[in-house]
Formats: C-alpha cells, sequence, structure tokens
C-alpha cells in the first residue's frame, strides 16, 4: 500500500479508535469531570468548525472554479456543503435516539444495575448506530489527509476527541443489556473500526474516479458534515453536561490552537 494511503488510513484508524479511551472511562473513572468533557466537546467543535470554513471550503472552491468557472464553481461547492450537511441529517434521523451513540452519559451510570432481557436487540441496535454515524466520519477524515496531511492531522484529532465521550456512550447501553464489562468495552473498541472501514470504501470506490472537481465536491461535502456534527452533536451534548459556558470556551481555543497551527505553516 503506498505511503500516501496509508498515513490517511491511520489517522482515520486513531480516531475511530479512541472510543476506547471513552470506555475506558466509563468502567473506571470516578465521578465525571463534566467541566472537562464540555471543554473538549467545544474544542472539538471548534476545530471542525475552523477548519471547515477557513480551509475545506475555499479549497473545495479552488477546485470547482478551476474545473467549472467561478460562478458556476461556487455554486457547486455551495451545493456539496449542504449536501453534506443533508447526508449527516438524514443518517442522524434514521437511527432511533435510544440507541443513538452521540447521546451524552456519564460514568456515574456503571453504578446502576444492569438490565436483562434485551441482548439481541441492543447489541444489533447499538452496532447499526455506530456504523451509520461513524463511516461518513472515516470518509471525511480519509479524504481530507488525502488531500492534505496537515488538514488531515486536525481532522483525525477532533474527530478522535469527539469519539472519547461517544465511547462513554456506547459502552453503557451495551453493558446494561449484558451486564458484561469486558464485552461492552470490546464493543466499544471495535466501534470505532466504522471509521476505517469508511475509508477503506472511500480508496476503493472514490480513488479510481478522483478527479478536481469530485474531489472539490468532497472536500465542501465534508465541511458541510463537520459543520452539522459539531452544531447538532458536540455542542448540545456540552449543554446537556450543564456547562454551556465551557463548551463555548472551547470553541474559542478549538478555533485558535486550528488558525495558530494553520498560520506557522504558511
Amino acid at each position: 500500500m503506498e505511503t500516501t494511503v496509508l498515513i490517511p488510513l491511520l489517522l482515520t484508524l486513531g480516531a475511530g479508535l479512541a472510543t476506547g479511551i471513552g470506555s475506558a472511562i466509563a468502567f473506571f473513572a470516578r465521578p465525571t469531570n463534566k467541566r472537562l468533557l464540555a471543554f473538549m466537546l467545544g474544542l472539538s467543535g471548534g476545530v471542525m468548525i475552523y477548519v471547515s470554513f477557513a480551509e475545506l471550503f475555499p479549497q473545495a472552491q479552488r477546485y470547482l472554479q478551476t474545473a467549472s468557472g467561478e460562478r458556476q464553481g461556487s455554486l457547486y461547492a455551495t451545493l456539496a456543503l449542504f449536501g453534506g450537511m443533508l447526508l449527516i441529517g438524514v443518517i442522524d434521523r434514521l437511527v432511533p435516539s435510544a440507541e443513538n451513540p452521540h447521546e451524552p452519559h456519564r460514568a456515574e451510570e456503571m453504578k446502576r444495575r444492569p438490565r436483562h432481557g434485551k441482548l439481541m436487540r441492543m447489541g444489533v441496535m447499538t452496532a447499526l448506530a455506530i456504523g451509520i454515524h461513524n463511516l461518513p466520519e472515516g470518509i471525511a477524515t480519509f479524504m481530507t489527509a488525502m488531500d492534505d496531511t496537515t488538514l488531515g492531522i486536525a481532522i483525525a484529532v477532533a474527530i478522535a476527541i469527539h469519539n472519547i465521550p461517544e465511547g462513554v456512550a456506547v459502552a453503557i447501553p451495551v453493558y446494561y443489556a449484558t451486564g458484561d464489562r469486558r464485552k461492552a468495552f470490546r464493543l466499544s473498541l471495535l466501534s470505532g473500526l466504522a471509521e476505517p472501514v469508511g475509508a477503506l470504501l472511500a480508496w476503493a470506490i472514490l480513488m479510481p474516479f478522483l478527479s478536481p472537481v469530485l474531489m472539490g465536491c468532497i472536500l465542501a461535502a465534508v465541511a458541510g458534515i463537520m459543520i452539522f456534527i459539531s452544531l447538532d452533536e458536540l455542542l448540545p451534548s456540552a449543554h446537556e453536561y450543564g456547562e454551556a459556558h465551557t463548551a463555548i470556551y472551547g470553541i474559542v481555543c478549538g478555533m485558535a490552537v486550528m488558525a495558530a497551527s494553520l498560520l506557522l505553516l504558511i
């Protein structure tokens, strides 16, 4: 496998497996540090929003304007941006909220007694929810890294931070269903593999047809996905933890760190 493909795949794998960190927190942490978790969610959202508007979307416009002209290229980029939002929005609506891995949970919930009798339904629904949610995230990380390794690293780190509380949210329902901490940890860890699977699908299906027009549309759609995830999942989740102002501070810090890192590379 070429090095140019291996690095994006490894970045996607690392981001996906961060769910294991979240499940470990659920099993071994003391009471949830809600302020830190809210700040991390905000930080991840800030990175995603800044990268989307400052780098991904402008780059998408450049690709499409070069190929189709300024007016037409801008139109295609805008349509792709909102198309990405629509895609992840539809996916989110298809997943029942009870099994949605982005619903916020706390480590304290592990003290509750597990509920038995719903192992099959809970296991299947949780696996489907994780896979559906994480596939587009894997595609987004991989395709961004293929175009620009630096931006790929930023997106991978943001997704990894985002996946830590997701790991908590995945492990707890599985533990409820099975009463088995080890199984919950394994499934939470393996759930992150949906992201490198998405990367492999992108490599197998999209790479043979890659062109400036396709790359421009993909980058704009990725920007849309990142923006939607930030506004629909990260910020509301931070608010659920009761630390809305802390999340805003995290957003500003995430934007500032991302801006500084990009300026240093100019």
